[in-house]
């Protein structure tokens, strides 16, 4: 999301009366690859470009392919193959040993149907997952109106009338169905009615992770600073009269204790008590409990956490087996943290981890790929 938000301020400043844009976009990896499917990079005509769709090896071969499209007005579907012991195949040599589709897209500045425009239209409604349609590859047009490198947001079935493939749109709603499931974005082929081939790149964009913290000490800043560099969202929970104006340019938002029932908490929200007072960490336990947040991390040893549960239960304030998965007392992978910033990477760390399905151990013990595949 932080790449989404860097490209979409890049191109808000582009002066459309001397400069063309092309973005390029991962649609398709097989193998090993730096970056994922989802991957972006806005290229500009004058050279510049923003974002990334490898680890720098392919940026400059991307560079000349994005440019190539804008001369032409046309996208384009290009494939990179790091696989093959060919000295003339970019990225060879590189051992990655992945095989990676992007497509470059032109991008028509002021057009609220560009790629870029949808993101934008995203991004400013409220916190969701979005599910965008990317036509890959297409012999000629669909319906007269719609090609390779077009851009579709998907709501319900619905949303494909427009394109008057009935059969279509029911097969491709149920795949849609199935990768809302896992969680999963991934191209798929379809043939038309009228028996052409279709790709199309199906992308479940989530809402950047918020990361609520309810608490106002020093060691609220590296959390914040962190949370922010990532990409993530901070929310700061605390009495107004205790923050000080550098927290509040560095948060998101800052709110007020008692109003902690009005934050929208969802699937992607990740609450961490650091109050460093047991009462009100303890208070505080139950109302994160309440919430839909997957993940609700506790500063300090395992014996104060473990003192706030047993005098909850004694207050017939239990909490539930099926809750205590949530709950991570002490906070943080097991790296050895010793300073505030050093624990507050071992708590986004450990956040990710969760929100990854991921024990958070070394990548070499990890059995098979780093990514599912």
């Amino acid at each position: 999301m932080k790449e989404i938000k860097a490209i979409i301020e890049a191109y808000n400043h582009i002066d459309p009366h001397t400069t063309k844009a092309a973005l390029a976009t991962v649609v398709r990896v097989e193998g090993s690859s730096y970056r994922r499917v989802g991957a972006r990079m806005l290229v500009l005509d004058n050279g510049l470009w923003v974002g990334g769709i490898s680890g720098g090896c392919l940026e400059g071969d991307a560079l000349k392919r994005a440019r190539l499209a804008i001369a032409k007005d046309a996208p384009s579907l290009i494939t990179y193959d790091t696989t093959e012991d060919d000295a003339h195949q970019i990225g060879v040599g590189l051992g990655c040993n992945g095989v990676i589709d992007v497509l470059f897209s032109p991008l028509q500045m002021g057009d609220a149907s560009n790629s870029v425009e949808i993101l934008k239209q995203c991004l400013s409604q409220p916190r969701q997952t979005h599910i965008l349609l990317t036509i890959m590859t297409l012999e000629g047009k669909l319906n007269e109106k719609f090609q390779a490198g077009d851009v579709l947001v998907y709501v319900n079935k619905t949303s494909l009338d427009a394109w008057e493939e009935p059969l279509l749109a029911e097969e491709l709603s149920q795949k849609i169905e199935i990768l809302l499931e896992k969680g999963k974005s991934t191209p798929k082929s379809f043939t038309l009615s009228d028996g052409r081939e279709l790709e199309v790149f199906i992308e479940l964009l989530p809402p950047e992770i918020n990361v609520i913290l309810m608490g106002q000490q020093y060691d609220v800043y590296p959390l914040v600073r962190l949370i922010r560099e990532v990409g993530w969202r901070a929310t700061v929970v605390a009495n107004s009269q205790k923050i000080t104006p550098k927290l509040s340019t560095l948060t998101n938002a800052l709110v007020a204790p008692e109003d902690f029932e009005t934050l929208l908490i969802d699937q992607n929200t990740a609450i961490v008590l650091m109050s460093h007072d047991f009462k009100t960490d303890k208070y505080n336990l139950p109302k994160a409990l309440k919430t839909a947040a997957p993940y609700i991390g506790m500063l300090g040893p395992r014996v104060r956490s473990e003192k706030i549960l047993n005098e909850l239960s004694a207050e017939n304030t239990a909490v539930s087996n099926s809750d205590l998965p949530r709950i991570h007392a002490p906070a943080g992978l097991d790296i050895g943290a010793l300073s505030p910033e050093e624990i507050a990477l071992s708590i986004v760390a450990e956040i990710r981890a969760v929100f990854s399905e991921r024990d958070g151990s070394f990548l070499r013990l990890r059995q098979g790929t780093i990514h599912e595949r």
